[in-house]
């Protein structure tokens, strides 16, 4: 039954990564899309959580975890960016 969970998730996830990618090409504005790079970030944390659980290891977590701290400061770096034309002050 899990196996079955496991790969509904994944086409799930899958999916939402290829319409992310939609709106990261096609989007209007330059917030569509870093909302749609960050959305994207989160949907490979989830895919990285997903793999862990099916091969029932937890360095999966870590590196998801990892991705997590990289995934918030490069947004917030680009919006910085985007708003004031330079990152560092």
């Amino acid at each position: 039954m899990i196996e079955l969970a496991l790969k509904l998730a994944f086409a799930c996830v899958s999916i939402a990564i290829l319409l992310n990618l939609y709106r990261l090409l096609a989007g209007p504005s330059r917030s569509d899309r870093i909302l749609a790079l960050d959305t994207m970030v989160i949907n490979a944390i989830a895919i990285i959580v997903l793999f862990g659980i099916s091969q029932l290891t937890t360095l999966y977590f870590e590196i998801a975890l990892l991705l997590a701290m990289v995934g918030f400061v490069s947004t917030v770096a680009y919006c910085k960016f985007v708003l004031r034309g330079d990152i560092v002050e």
